[in-house]
């Protein structure tokens, strides 16, 4: 899951704890947390549109599913869609919590430097979804680059 740090950091779900992954209005980002993450899931956690931009840390999805997500309908919110009926929403969200903040970040270029990430979705050129599955291998690969470590 990518976040631009200014908008909500690593260092902002530590201080909440809990937090609705909230304002996805890309329809592929939206499948992949409607329709594959479940409770429990643990998430690297990314801050795009940083310099460098990298993974610094993890999360875990904590809702039972994927709901509404409710700033589609508040017409003062930046995420507003007037085409979104609450009867059959277009976006959804999940609730994440935070697990881990990383010893060290894991770069986007020291990420694509490691031959056993090359077909990790962030690695490849023009990969731009703020979700994007990760696969067991490389989630552990970045989570031990990272100083990190996978909860129990």
């Amino acid at each position: 899951m990518k976040s631009e740090p200014e908008a909500f950091s690593i260092v902002d779900l530590e201080a909440i704890e809990r937090s609705p992954w909230d304002g996805v209005r890309n329809y592929q980002a939206r499948n992949f947390m409607r329709d594959e993450m479940r409770h429990g899931d643990l998430v690297l956690f990314y801050h795009s549109n940083a310099d460098p931009p990298g993974v610094v840390g993890m999360a875990q999805v904590v809702s039972d599913t994927a709901y509404a997500d409710p700033t589609a309908f508040d017409p003062d919110s930046k995420y507003f869609d007037p085409k979104s009926d609450p009867d059959n929403p277009r976006w959804m969200l999940v609730d994440v919590a935070f697990v881990d903040k990383f010893p060290r970040m894991v770069s986007l270029e020291e990420l694509r430097a490691d031959r056993s990430l090359s077909a990790m979705p962030v690695c490849q050129r023009g990969q731009r979804l703020s979700i994007q599955p990760v696969e067991k291998r490389h989630f552990l690969r970045v989570v031990k680059l990272a100083g990190g470590r996978v909860p129990a």
